[in-house]
């Protein structure tokens, strides 16, 4: 069944350029369509050929890209996923991508706009992963494949010209992070001792999906001492601990920091008798703070807190998040005894499309 969209009046405007690939390249990056790498010169042909690969039509309206408001067609979305150098199979990826980011939970705008560096980060969970070559393995957020690094970079080139977020202009962060390029990975799911992601987030086992969540960066975490899955986690936890992580009053206003745990990790942590469900409730109650080491740090006097917590004596526990479920957790990266985390941004909650 095909979704139904509204539809725009209008197609995207044409532009005639003559000269070599560099030249047009050099013209783009002058009037700030690119991230600052290179692109795909967007011609006709290209954009009909991603065009074709959509479950939806050209002139669909998936929403608006605040904080400029640029309507999101799915022919602008092809043209800045040619540009980002995707193949066509990629397409309906990207489309749930966007789709997901639009959601209003979501607060695209804001984390647009924000200081705080925020960027999506995207899951892919499903058999699309495999299908597409989605890579959650060894060197998981490395260079070196090609849908991992452009469905992330079409999502992102999408939100700078449709929305606006560029440097200098409504892109604030004080300093970012390499995720505002991209940042694209899926499970891996053969090393995955429990059930895939959108299976534990509520869809059937048959669907593929992606999540997205607005990170302010990543924290790796290496243990290789401990040898039993507790132990792993008590690392992770005390990585955890820590008034300067993104700012801890952050996480504790809703947001969804992303557990990635290495296989080997994953596995002892399984071994020990850990479901999803344990893991996260063992993070819950144990990345906490006494209040007092978090008041009067980071944005303590310009944040408000939740209702609960307010009032509350310096030596009552903070927990990171506001219930378990508000931790994501996937298994992913190779070999090694290292795991990571992202640090999640604050007004924002996660958000999850299907795929096709």
């Amino acid at each position: 069944m095909v979704e139904s969209l509204p539809e725009s009046d209008e197609l995207a405007s044409r532009l005639e350029l003559a000269g070599s690939v560099a030249r047009i390249n050099d013209y783009f990056h002058q009037q700030g369509w690119t991230d600052g790498l290179p692109v795909i010169p967007p011609t006709e042909d290209l954009v009909l050929e991603m065009l074709e690969a959509s479950p939806l039509p050209a002139k669909g309206v998936l929403g608006v890209f605040p904080p400029l408001n640029g309507t999101a067609t799915v022919e602008k979305v092809a043209i800045n996923s040619v540009m980002a150098g995707c193949t066509p199979d990629y397409f309906p990826v990207v489309l749930a991508a966007v789709k997901a980011v639009l959601q209003p939970q979501f607060n695209v705008g804001s984390i647009t706009t924000t200081t705080g560096g925020a960027a999506p980060v995207v899951i892919v969970s499903g058999s699309v992963a495999t299908a597409l070559g989605i890579h959650g393995g060894t060197a998981v957020f490395g260079s070196g494949h090609r849908a991992n690094a452009t469905i992330g970079r079409a999502l992102r080139l999408t939100m700078r010209n449709l929305g606006g977020a560029t440097a200098d202009t409504m892109e604030k962060s004080t300093q970012g992070w390499p995720g505002k390029y991209t940042m694209c990975f899926a499970e891996n799911q053969e090393a995955n001792p429990w059930e895939p992601l959108h299976v534990d987030l509520g869809y059937p086992a048959g669907a593929s999906t992606v999540t997205v969540v607005a990170a302010r960066g990543i924290h790796t975490v290496a243990e290789d001492t401990q040898k039993t899955g507790e132990g792993v986690l008590e690392t992770l936890v005390s990585s955890m601990k820590n008034a300067g992580i993104s700012g801890y009053s952050y996480q504790s206003r809703g947001a969804s920091p992303v557990i990635v745990l290495g296989p080997e990790h994953a596995r002892e942590i399984a071994a020990d008798g850990y479901s999803r469900r344990d893991v996260r409730e063992y993070l819950f109650q144990n990345a906490r703070m006494p209040f007092g080491e978090v008041k009067d740090r980071g944005h303590y006097g310009a944040r408000s807190w939740p209702a609960e917590y307010e009032g509350q004596s310096d030596d009552f526990m903070l927990p990171l998040v506001m219930d378990p479920d508000k931790f994501i957790l996937v298994v992913a990266g190779g070999d090694g005894r290292h795991s990571s985390w992202f640090p999640a941004w604050s007004a924002t909650q996660v958000a999850t499309e299907v795929i096709g």
